[in-house]
């Protein structure tokens, strides 16, 4: 297992608003990855786990929800490894936008 990439996105919602937020827009993230969907997602507390199918690979991340932002641990397999810097830009243009 590749070190996780880690990063926070802030919100200005609270952590209802943020969850609603989160819960309506997480199909989004498929369509931002070609060939990729979420294929499951679960909340346990105030933190989202989902699996994203993308390149043949399942790719495990959570976003932990606070008052003031959220913070976001995608955990690559080794072979994507070498796109840990595209999706971790990928990630900072568009995490923003599943708050929005």
């Amino acid at each position: 297992m590749s070190q996780p990439i880690e990063l926070d996105i802030a919100h200005q919602l609270g952590k209802a608003g943020a969850r609603a937020r989160l819960d309506g827009n997480i199909a989004r993230i498929g369509e931002k990855i070609p060939g990729g969907a979420v294929v499951d997602h679960r909340w346990e507390g105030d933190t989202m786990h989902f699996t994203v199918g993308a390149m043949g690979q399942n790719i495990a991340s959570r976003l932990t929800v606070f008052e003031t932002h959220v913070h976001a641990v995608v955990d690559l397999p080794p072979f994507m490894a070498l796109f840990a810097g595209m999706v971790k830009a990928s990630i900072e243009r568009e995490g923003p936008k599943l708050l929005k």
